[in-house]
């Protein structure tokens, strides 16, 4: 029988925009009695799911997903949605915290602003979330949304899902291609950062260029984070890390969880889904490599992409861990990566 234990945390997921999506505040309940989306209650349990990071995200008026069957070609170079107005984008923001709140309210999950509350929520049984958002438009910029939504509950937060916001320049869906593409943060993305800083917020630096990237690293008193992104010495999307980026992380005692989605696993950059679990091994050797034991983790972006075949829903990380054992990871690297290492990282940053 293949291993519900340890409890997997998990960088990135986006069960709140898959609930969004499927009748938003009414029906979130189905997330409880179970739902067609990767993550729900009682896939959780099946899966020996703890928690992560729940994002809230606002999609394009025109997603990617209809131009998506470009990226199951050997090239392709995505045209970026325009940026979203921040008067568009804050109702989204709040319908799907909504949505986290009353999951909460259910008793589906809790929304920790602690690792003390994490460790908790582990210890009990309970889904443990942390308010995430991915990509900054609902914040003006004299950050007083950011104070607001920090006052809520937000602890961590992307400037950019690949769109530009006022803040920065994201990276493009692109293969092959590197994440040095565009400008870095703007004046109002370098405020951004000082503020999350001393608000002890953790900043995401996923879909973020490369630019920005260093940006951040200048700026930063905190360890540098990539929730969802893998290696680009394996797989060179401009989604992925250069080695120069783990090391930056690495010196900053920071953190890379390994993103599910197959476009950025795969060698060829392809959009298809028969991606063995060797493949996800591969990229997490090269970042252990890279950064340590100390430093890697799981970054699925469940509800948000293409995931391998037999990875499709977190009922399915038994598969993940015991390929892991077979790999010849022992007993405390896989404790690490499943939840360990989040746990250090978030302790750093939010500074307990």
């Amino acid at each position: 029988m293949a291993p519900t234990a340890p409890l997997i945390f998990d960088g990135h997921n986006d069960a709140l925009l898959h609930l969004y999506r499927h009748g938003g505040l009414v029906n979130a309940a189905q997330f409880v009695n179970g739902c067609a989306g990767a993550i729900d209650l009682p896939k959780a349990r099946a899966g020996g799911f703890g928690g992560g990071f729940f994002a809230v995200y606002v999609p394009s008026p025109v997603g990617l997903l209809s131009t998506f069957s470009e990226m199951t070609k050997s090239a392709y170079d995505l045209p970026l949605p325009p940026p979203i107005p921040s008067c568009d984008a804050l109702p989204v923001v709040m319908h799907q915290v909504a949505i986290l709140l009353a999951l909460q309210a259910q008793g589906a999950l809790i929304i920790c602003h602690s690792v003390a509350e994490i460790r908790a929520a582990l210890a009990a049984g309970r889904i443990a979330a942390i308010f995430h958002i991915e990509g900054a438009e609902a914040i003006d910029a004299d950050l007083h949304g950011l104070d607001v939504l920090y006052a809520a509950g937000l602890r961590s937060l992307g400037p950019v899902w690949s769109r530009t916001t006022l803040f920065g320049h994201g990276v493009p869906f692109r293969f092959p291609a590197t994440p040095d593409v565009g400008p870095g943060l703007s004046d109002a993305g370098k405020r951004l950062i000082r503020r999350c800083n001393a608000l002890r917020i953790m900043v995401d630096l996923s879909h973020l260029n490369e630019a920005g990237f260093w940006d951040v690293a200048a700026i930063s008193t905190a360890p540098l984070v990539a929730s969802h992104s893998n290696a680009h010495a394996i797989c060179p999307h401009a989604r992925n890390l250069t080695d120069r980026q783990l090391d930056a992380i690495r010196d900053s005692d920071g953190m890379v969880g390994l993103n599910f989605a197959v476009a950025f696993l795969r060698a060829d950059g392809r959009m298809l889904d028969d991606v063995p679990l060797a493949q996800l091994l591969h990229h997490l050797d090269h970042l252990i490599e890279r950064l340590g034991e100390d430093r890697v983790g799981l970054g699925s972006d469940f509800d948000g992409a293409v995931m391998p075949r037999g990875l499709e829903t977190v009922a399915d990380l038994p598969a993940l861990r015991a390929a892991m054992a077979a790999h010849g990871y022992d007993a405390p690297l896989i404790a690490k990566i499943c939840h360990e290492n989040w746990l250090r990282v978030l302790e750093a940053t939010w500074g307990e």
